[in-house]
C-alpha cells in the first residue's frame, strides 16, 4: 500500500511517489516483455530475441526525463524500456517480434527490438552499431535550422515538401544511445566532433554492460572506461553513473537533458549497467563469462534494487508490489496472445515503400521543355549545375549544401568584405552559394564522408533537403555503411514511417590524364545494385541541370554522379533552360538515330561513342543508333528494347571494369528478353579489369577509347 500522498516528492529525488511506482512498473514491464519474448522464441513463434535486461533503470530514467513526440529519439536494440516509457505498448513490441503485418514499427520487415514510431519521434534504427549517432546530430541540426528559419517549414505542392510534415521546437533535445562496444566505431567519434563543435542539444547515452557480445570492455576501450577518453570534448555536460540505480540514473538524466535544453551544448551520460541474459538468444554467455561474474551482476539487478528501495522507503509494501507485478504479467500475456494470432504480411506488399509512392522522379510532371531565355550563351556542365543549385536554393528554403571544401570560405569575414574570391568546391561547382545564401545553408564539413552522409540522413528525416557533396567518388567508401544500411533502406524498413530524400553529388570517373588510382575510378554498379536509392549520370550540361533539379525536387535519395572530365568539355555545352526545366528519371536520350546497330552507354563514354559512330558512318557506312541512358537506376528499358528490335545488334559500353560492371545487367536482360530479335551476340566494351594508372600511356589503354568502340562496331556489324 502507499504510505503518503502520491503527489509528494520523495527525499533524494524530484520524483513523486506516483512517479516512482510508474518507474518500477515500467522497469518490470520491460523485463517481463523480454521474458515473454524468450518463451515465444523457444516455442518457435518468433525468430530472434535480444533483451534490455539490466538496462531498465537507466532507460526508464531517460524516458521520464524527456518528452515523447516533442524531443527526438535514435535508439538502439537494447532500448526496450525507454520506448515503453515514451509510449510504445507491449503489443506494439510483440507484433514486431512475431513479424506481423500490423507491426507499427516496420510491418514485419525488421527483426525485434528495432523500435520506430513517427508519433513518438522514435526514428527507425538499423542493426548497425553507432550509425544512428550521426543521424541524431543531423536531426538536431535540422531542428535548430527550422527554429531559425520557421518559414522553411511551409509545405509546397509539386515536390517532396508536399509529403514532409515539419515539427520543431526551439528547446527540443535529441537522444541517441549505444553500447560501450559501439564506441569503437568511427561514426560515434564523428558525431561527438560535430555535436561539440556546433553545441548541439544531443544527449549521448552509453549503456555500458561490460561486453560487446563476448568481447570485454577493456578490449574495445583503452583503459576500459569511455568517459575518460571523451572528457576533453568542449561544450559537453558529462555524467558517469551507476545505471542500475534508478534514482541516481534519473537525477543524472534530468541534469543532462536540462543542459541540452538550455542551449549549452550536448550531454554525455555513461551508465554502468549489467547484462543478466546473454547478448541474444543466439549467444550463450556461459561460454565466456565465469559463474562468479554472473553472480556478481545478479546482486546489482536494477529490478531487485528498485523493489527493495520502494519497500525500504515505505512507498509500496509487499502486497502492493505483488499486485503491480500480477497486473504487468497479465498485460504482457494479453499482448502476447494477440500478437501470436496477428496476420502476417502478404507477399504482394514486399516491394511497397522501396521508393516513395508519393512522388516518383519518373512522373510526367518532371517532363518539362526548356524555356527561351534572354541569355543564349552556351555553358558548361559545371556552369549549369551551379546555376541549378542557385535556382533551387532561391526556390526552396529547406535546401542546405555541405561537404568538404564546398563553402566559399569558412572564415567568411574577408569574403564578405570582398577581400577573397572564395573556393566553392575543388571543381568550383558550389562557387558563390555561401556568399549568397549564408552560413546556415552552405558550409564545410569535417573531412569525414560518413559524417556528411549520416548527418544528411538525420536532416532529411526532419524535412530538410540536404544536397551534399562527396569530393571524389574514390573516397565514397567511408560513407558506404551510411548509404547502404541507412539511407537506401530507411523508408522500406520503417514501412514508410520515415524517409530521407536527399541528394549526394559525386564527381566520378577518369580520362583525366594523371588522375591515377584515387581520382579516376568508376563503380556505379555497386550503387545501382542497392534498392531504395536512385542513380543518375548525365553526359552533357543540359541533362545535368534537368536531372539535378528533378533529384532535388523528388521524394527519394538520389546519387548524382558527375563525370569530372565532362565538367568543362566543349562537347555537351548547353543554353540555360530556365528555372523550372526538369528531366524525368528513367528516360534515355537517343543521341544519334541509326538503323544498323544499337550502342547503349552513359557518362564520358557518350562523346567517345558518338565520335566512333560518326567516324564509322563516314568510313564504312555503318549507321549506329547511340543511346545515352542518363539515368542508371531506374533505366529506360523500353528505349533499349525498341532500338534493338530495329537494329538487331547491340553493344553495351561503360567506363568501369568489364567484369561485374553495370553493362552486364543490360546485356543479360537483352539476351534474356530479346534473344529472338538478335542477329549477333551482345557485345560489351569497357575498361580492363584493373585500376586506372597515373601514366597517361597506361590510362589510355586501361579505359575504353573511341577506337575501341569503332573496332567493336565494325566487328559486330560484320558478324
Amino acid at each position: 500500500m502507499e504510505k503518503k500522498k502520491a503527489a509528494e516528492a520523495v527525499s533524494g529525488t524530484t520524483l513523486t511517489r506516483e512517479q516512482l511506482v510508474r518507474f518500477y512498473r515500467l522497469m518490470y514491464l520491460s523485463r517481463r516483455t523480454d521474458d515473454r519474448e524468450i518463451v515465444l522464441k523457444r516455442q518457435q513463434k518468433i525468430f530472434f530475441q535480444i533483451s534490455c535486461a539490466g538496462h531498465e533503470a537507466l532507460l526508464v530514467a531517460a524516458g521520464m526525463a524527456m518528452r515523447p513526440g516533442y524531443d527526438w529519439f535514435f535508439p538502439y536494440y537494447r532500448d526496450r524500456a525507454i520506448c515503453l516509457t515514451l509510449g510504445q505498448t507491449v503489443e506494439d513490441q510483440l507484433l514486431q517480434a512475431v513479424g506481423a503485418a500490423d507491426d507499427p514499427s516496420s510491418g514485419g520487415r525488421q527483426m525485434p527490438s528495432h523500435w520506430s514510431s513517427p508519433q513518438l519521434h522514435i526514428v527507425s534504427p538499423s542493426s548497425s552499431t553507432a550509425t544512428q549517432c550521426l543521424h541524431a546530430v543531423g536531426c538536431s541540426e535540422a531542428g535548430r535550422y527550422f527554429s531559425k528559419h520557421p518559414e522553411a517549414a511551409a509545405k509546397h505542392d509539386g515536390d517532396y515538401r508536399a509529403f514532409k510534415d515539419v515539427a520543431f521546437h526551439g528547446d527540443e533535445v535529441v537522444y541517441t544511445s549505444i553500447g560501450e562496444g559501439a564506441t569503437s566505431q568511427g561514426e560515434f567519434w564523428e558525431a561527438l566532433n560535430t555535436a561539440s563543435n556546433e553545441k548541439l542539444p544531443v544527449l549521448f547515452v552509453i549503456e555500458d554492460n561490460g561486453y560487446a557480445i563476448s568481447t570485454p570492455v577493456e578490449t574495445n576501450t583503452p583503459g576500459g572506461n569511455i568517459s575518460r577518453l571523451v572528457a576533453n570534448f568542449p561544450n559537453f555536460h558529462f555524467a558517469e553513473v551507476d545505471g542500475t540505480d534508478p534514482i541516481a540514473s534519473y537525477n543524472a538524466m534530468v541534469e543532462a537533458v536540462a543542459w541540452c535544453r538550455s542551449g549549452k551544448g550536448p550531454a554525455f551520460v555513461h551508465g554502468h549497467v549489467i547484462r543478466p541474459y546473454s547478448h541474444s538468444l543466439s549467444d550463450d554467455e556461459r561460454l565466456y563469462r565465469p559463474a562468479s561474474e554472473l553472480e556478481a551482476d545478479a546482486l546489482r539487478d536494477p529490478i531487485s534494487r528498485m523493489q527493495m528501495w520502494l519497500l525500504r522507503e515505505g512507498i509500496l509494501d509487499a502486497d502492493a508490489i505483488n499486485r503491480l507485478e500480477r497486473q504487468v504479467d497479465e498485460e504482457v500475456q494479453r499482448a502476447a496472445d494477440k500478437a501470436v494470432i496477428a496476420p502476417f504480411p502478404t507477399p504482394d506488399t514486399i516491394l511497397k515503400h522501396v521508393y516513395s509512392e508519393h512522388l516518383t522522379p519518373m512522373d510526367s510532371s518532371f517532363d518539362r521543355k526548356p524555356e527561351i531565355t534572354a541569355d543564349r550563351s552556351e555553358r558548361t556542365m559545371a556552369d549549369l549545375i551551379n546555376l541549378c543549385l542557385k535556382d533551387e536554393m532561391r526556390r526552396d528554403d529547406r535546401i542546405v549544401v555541405f561537404g568538404e571544401d564546398v563553402a566559399d570560405a569558412t572564415r567568411d569575414q574577408p569574403l564578405r568584405e570582398g577581400k577573397l574570391k572564395g573556393k566553392g568546391g575543388v571543381f568550383k561547382l558550389t562557387s558563390g552559394l555561401q556568399l549568397e545564401f549564408g552560413n546556415d545553408r552552405v558550409w564545410n564539413s569535417p573531412l569525414a564522408e560518413a559524417n556528411i552522409v549520416g548527418r544528411a540522413i538525420g536532416m532529411a528525416v526532419r524535412g530538410l533537403k540536404p544536397v551534399v557533396e562527396i569530393q571524389f567518388f574514390d573516397y565514397i567508401w567511408p560513407a558506404m555503411h551510411q548509404m547502404r544500411n541507412e539511407m537506401s533502406v530507411l523508408r522500406w524498413r520503417s514501412n514508410d514511417g520515415f524517409s530521407c530524400p536527399m541528394v549526394m553529388r559525386v564527381p566520378i570517373g577518369g580520362y583525366l590524364t594523371g588522375g591515377s588510382i584515387y581520382h579516376s575510378q568508376s563503380g556505379e554498379s555497386i550503387f545501382t545494385h542497392t534498392p531504395g536509392v536512385r542513380v543518375v549520370m548525365p553526359s552533357n550540361a543540359l541533362d545535368a541541370l534537368g536531372l539535378l533539379r528533378t533529384a532535388i525536387r523528388c521524394d527519394d535519395p538520389v546519387l548524382f554522379l558527375e563525370h569530372k572530365r565532362l565538367y568543362r568539355e566543349t562537347f555537351g555545352r548547353g543554353i540555360y533552360p530556365g528555372p523550372d526545366y526538369t528531366i524525368p528519371f528513367g528516360k534515355a536520350s537517343i543521341v544519334r538515330p541509326g538503323k544498323d546497330l544499337t550502342l547503349v552507354t552513359y557518362g564520358a563514354v557518350v562523346p567517345r561513342a558518338l565520335q566512333a559512330a560518326q567516324k564509322i558512318h563516314r568510313e564504312k557506312g555503318i549507321d549506329v543508333e547511340l543511346i545515352d541512358l542518363r539515368s542508371l537506376s531506374p533505366y529506360d528499358w523500353e528505349t533499349i528494347a525498341e532500338s534493338v528490335r530495329k537494329t538487331n545488334r547491340v553493344i553495351v559500353a561503360h567506363e568501369d571494369m568489364m567484369s561485374w560492371g553495370y553493362g552486364a545487367e543490360i546485356a543479360a536482360r537483352i539476351a534474356d528478353e530479346l534473344f529472338h530479335d538478335l542477329d549477333a551476340p551482345v557485345r560489351r566494351v569497357a575498361a580492363m579489369d584493373t585500376f586506372v594508372a597515373y601514366q597517361p600511356l597506361l590510362e589510355d589503354v586501361i579505359l575504353p577509347q573511341s577506337q575501341d568502340l569503332y573496332e567493336a562496331i565494325e566487328k559486330l556489324a560484320a558478324f
